[in-house]
């Protein structure tokens, strides 16, 4: 074999070399790798314990939500908390829980941003879901008295759970869309007003405060207990037992408007509201948000827009009487 000839096999073999490279970079350019992921969605669909979670997301359309690259924060109920939560509300399965009610019951778990447990204080915070009172979102009460419960029935198990595009808390019941009375029920803030609300077998204020018809939507003043302190000391009474019947369920009456939504931006100086009661107060707007009732007392609003499902609350300091 000559010189020539050598000379050719290596140019013909370095050819073939770089031709089959350039080929395999090719190939490598146009297959990108596979990207594991770890999403919410992910999250779910890898957890057996959250089949029902999974079933819920994907027949709402919420899976692609959770599944792309915003921060969220869920608190996931489990399998256990979706039986009981159909059980209790007369659901034989998933299928039967119409789909715009389970929308807005899931995005009551979901807030934006990741919000480690740590992070979470007692009071208010919003969710994503919204009710048939307003198009506001929903308030949540956090408690964190005692690890984290939400709106006095859903307890964190697990905090903490951190994925690509956020945090999970494991809970132990589904968190349903709050009426009013669940707020009340919820925050021990208003344990006096519970009380009054309840004193007699006759009141019917709580099962009036928990429709979502007619005469919802509600908006409630709501006084706090050291309200209610005060108005036994002002009357010269020991107990809420003391304050004769009527009285009771004409101030409770008193706090309560019907039939709409009131949230602090509709608010207005000189406004007159008419209440449960028939009668109404006077909201002032000059000196902050207060309240002039039927009586000439005053009242200060010191928590606005607590939004319910079928109301809002606002809290004031000071126990509002109507008329006698």
């Amino acid at each position: 074999m000559t010189l020539n000839s050598n000379l050719q096999q290596f140019l013909a073999g370095l050819f073939l070399l770089l031709t089959f490279t350039a080929c395999s970079d090719d190939d490598d350019a146009t297959t990108p790798p596979v990207v594991e992921t770890n999403t919410i969605a992910d999250f779910v669909a890898s957890n057996d314990n959250y089949s029902s979670l999974e079933a819920a997301l994907q027949v709402t359309g919420i899976t692609a939500t959770l599944a792309g690259t915003d921060n969220y924060t869920v608190f996931a109920p489990d399998n256990d908390a979706f039986a009981a939560f159909l059980a209790d509300n007369g659901f034989s399965s998933l299928s039967e829980v119409p789909v715009s009610a389970l929308t807005q019951i899931l995005l009551n778990h979901v807030q934006m941003g990741e919000i480690m447990a740590a992070d979470l204080s007692t009071g208010y915070i919003e969710s994503m879901a919204t009710g048939s009172a307003s198009d506001d979102n929903l308030s949540m009460y956090i408690s964190t008295e005692d690890g984290v419960m939400i709106n006095g029935v859903a307890t964190v198990e697990q905090a903490n759970i951190e994925v690509d595009n956020g945090v999970i808390h494991a809970v132990d019941a589904v968190i349903g869309l709050p009426s009013v009375v669940t707020f009340a029920l919820a925050d021990p803030t208003f344990n006096t007003l519970v009380a009054a609300l309840t004193r007699e077998d006759d009141f019917t204020f709580v099962s009036t405060l928990m429709k979502t018809g007619s005469p919802a939507p509600f908006t409630v003043f709501a006084p706090t207990n050291d309200a209610f302190g005060a108005l036994l000391e002002e009357l010269e009474m020991s107990s809420l037992e003391d304050i004769p019947e009527d009285v009771l369920a004409s101030t409770l009456a008193y706090h309560v408007v019907a039939g709409a939504n009131v949230t602090s931006s509709m608010l207005a100086d000189d406004m007159e509201v008419s209440t449960l009661a028939e009668q109404s107060f006077t909201i002032d707007l000059d000196n902050g948000a207060t309240i002039t009732d039927a009586n000439g007392r005053t009242s200060n609003i010191v928590v606005v827009d607590v939004q319910a499902n079928n109301g809002v609350i606002h809290v004031i300091d000071t126990v509002i009487l109507p008329e006698m």
